[in-house]
């Protein structure tokens, strides 16, 4: 009888423990606080990388601008639309423009706004320092005596917070202006009453939430983007990661922090 050679089958690799994954969860927390840290102590102290802030301002809105402005206006163009035949239920289609400005300056512009800026941005910013850490660019920048984090860092943090709330705002009025036209065809209403309606139940706490959305949805974007990006590792598939992270998390926070602000607003209204 001919034995048969049963050869050990490998035992399956066990995944890291709770205790491990809570432990680097810590530890992933202290350095992103000290990465936001760090970036203060820096961002505002001499010599300042003036031009670079310009052209990362340019690269964050100029060349989102198309995107913005075409989300923008079909947003407010199929919320007015969708918005309609619940209202002419009640016979209220003259709240119209007043439900689409609640709506959109309050909530949808930053929002989209800040969703098409994780996207684009936020991935752009995580792959081009991914790819600058892998290629050891960023080392050979410490090694020569330049400062890395200030002049890739801080320049794109300060861009996306100065110009997410910009675009923001742009978005609000082409979204307004698509629901104008929605509103002009359907119910014949002229542009002045409809701004008259548009402004009438906004408050200066509306956009003062709104402004401040916009400008901390920007520096998360930027934040989590260089972050993703400068402590990238694996070479090309930790550029990857560092894309696809960086948008995720950016969205995710983007979010919670929505929900946060609205409450915050809420309770001085």
């Amino acid at each position: 009888m001919s034995t048969i050679n049963k050869s050990p089958v490998p035992a399956a690799k066990k995944g890291p423990s709770f205790k491990t994954r809570l432990s680097n969860a810590f530890v992933t927390l202290y350095n992103i606080n000290n990465f936001i840290l760090r970036f203060f102590r820096q961002a505002f102290v001499p010599p300042f990388e003036f031009k670079e802030v310009m052209r990362q301002c340019y690269e964050t809105g100029v060349r989102s601008f198309t995107l913005i402005t075409f989300t923008g206006f079909i947003t407010g163009l199929i919320f007015t639309k969708q918005s309609r035949p619940s209202l002419a239920n009640f016979g209220a289609q003259s709240w119209l423009p007043s439900l689409v400005s609640i709506a959109i300056m309050r909530a949808l512009a930053p929002l989209i706004t800040a969703l098409i800026a994780a996207g684009k941005v936020g991935s752009s910013i995580g792959a081009e320092l991914g790819s600058m850490r892998v290629t050891e660019q960023i080392d050979a920048m410490e090694v020569s005596g330049t400062k890395p984090f200030k002049f890739l860092v801080c320049t794109r943090v300060l861009a996306t917070t100065l110009t997410i709330p910009i675009l923001a705002t742009y978005t609000g009025f082409i979204a307004l202006l698509g629901g104008y036209l929605n509103v002009s065809v359907n119910e014949g209403t002229s542009y002045t009453t409809f701004m008259e309606q548009v402004f009438e139940p906004l408050t200066f706490v509306d956009f003062v939430a709104s402004l401040a959305k916009a400008i901390v949805f920007g520096f998360t974007i930027g934040i989590v983007g260089c972050y993703q990006g400068y402590y990238s590792t694996k070479g090309t598939e930790g550029v990857g990661k560092a894309a696809n992270g960086a948008v995720v998390t950016a969205m995710f926070l983007v979010f919670v922090e929505e929900i946060l602000i609205v409450q915050i607003a809420g309770w001085f209204r």
